[in-house]
């Protein structure tokens, strides 16, 4: 009898081996997801801001060039000179609002920095989502092989295994190319 004890004994540190290993991917796969979730929203918040300030220089150079063109209108009634250089100055502003390299805030400007920062949050948000799924197949794998210790069962210990690999394949996917495939 004492034979058939150390067999199960001996199964059992296996097996809590591959619970250990299972929960150590595991903490990585949820540290990496909560990072990708948290540059996610910082991406989208920074997104949001540009594209508010892209709306204000619009609304702000929509009214400028409609009082330029009043102003230009109704030029023949007051002094050419004043009302010609308003007209000027506004052109100006204008067109510094437009693009705006030196500061980088531009209509131009912005629209390129709200896109990049649109583009960091969809690649962060896409490694988030194969980070979760990872983290998923190693939890289901922690409790296959923890049933494993209960039935005696073994395939529940291979199984966890498998789901161990799928888990690592995952995360894999979501550090190396998260664009490669969507499940949702």
């Amino acid at each position: 009898m004492s034979g058939g004890h150390g067999a199960v004994e001996g199964s059992n540190k296996k097996v809590a081996l591959l619970i250990s290993v299972l929960a150590l991917f595991l903490a990585l796969g949820e540290t990496l997801a909560k990072s990708a979730q948290t540059d996610a929203l910082g991406a989208n918040v920074e997104a949001s801001n540009l594209w508010a300030y892209f709306q204000a220089r619009t609304i702000r150079s929509t009214i400028l060039k409609t009082a330029t063109e009043q102003t230009a209108l109704e030029a023949p009634g007051a002094p050419a000179d004043a009302a010609k250089r308003q007209v000027e100055e506004w052109a100006r502003t204008m067109a510094r609002w437009e693009s705006e390299p030196a500061t980088g805030e531009g209509r131009k400007e912005l629209t390129a920095r709200a896109k990049a920062a649109e583009a960091k949050r969809d690649l962060s948000l896409a490694r988030y989502h194969h980070y979760e799924l990872g983290s998923a197949a190693f939890q289901i794998g922690i409790v296959l092989a923890s049933a494993t210790v209960i039935t005696g069962i073994a395939a529940l210990a291979f199984a966890g295994g498998a789901l161990g690999l799928a888990g690592v394949a995952m995360l894999g996917v979501g550090l190396f190319a998260p664009h490669a495939f969507h499940l949702f």
